[in-house]
């Protein structure tokens, strides 16, 4: 999606240090001396983090995955509009935790991959520069994403099978768009991922 600047995604599921690894790569980049945003989905802009709350929060049924993905939709929508484009517009890099991946992978689950990709083409038609997919064993990371204890544990209460589910559809992701996509091993140390991601990005540069 270059448009002066560079669009980076971070992906993985819950727990995976996907968060941790964006942070790191924004203090990397700024120490560098290049503006950098970091950012997040869902939210990033006010009426999209007003949706997070929303769909990250209380009973795992709460919402059909049909409404899910319309929430997820319209807070990606606002987002793009308020706080990834003109950030790039002005030759920022912006570094998205969380972009339309997620919502391959999480609401295209079962049989509505279709409707996720209609939805996107719709309302979103962008993908990053570069996707980073920290990819985790599930177990281990669901329960660092547990251990959190926040408000926001509504996907890790769908439990296990559904962190090996996602870890699958994430890889599947991977392969299906190779050419914007790098896969990191984020069963290591934090600082030994983060020399990875910086490397990473840095051919982009």
């Amino acid at each position: 999606m270059t448009t002066g600047g560079l669009f980076v995604s971070f992906e993985g599921i819950d727990g995976s240090g996907k968060s941790t690894q964006a942070r790191l790569l924004r203090d990397h980049l700024r120490g560098a001396g290049h503006e950098t945003l970091l950012t997040r989905e869902p939210g990033g802009s006010p009426g999209a983090e007003e949706i997070r709350a929303l769909v990250l929060q209380g009973d795992p049924d709460r919402w059909s995955a049909e409404t899910e993905l319309l929430l997820f939709t319209a807070a990606r929508r606002d987002h793009l509009e308020r706080t990834i484009r003109p950030a790039l517009a002005r030759g920022a890099i912006v570094i998205c935790d969380r972009f339309a991946d997620s919502s391959r992978a999480y609401q295209g689950r079962g049989d509505r991959r279709g409707m996720v990709d209609s939805l996107h083409a719709l309302m979103i038609g962008v993908e990053p520069d570069l996707t980073i997919l920290i990819d985790m064993d599930p177990e281990a990371a669901l329960s660092r994403a547990k251990a959190r204890a926040t408000a926001e544990e509504r996907f890790e209460d769908f439990g296990i099978a559904l962190q090996q589910g996602m870890r699958a559809a994430f890889l599947a992701l991977a392969e299906e768009f190779a050419p914007r996509f790098a896969v990191i091993d984020g069963n290591r140390a934090p600082e030994t991922v983060a020399r990875d991601v910086a490397a990473t990005v840095g051919a982009r540069l």
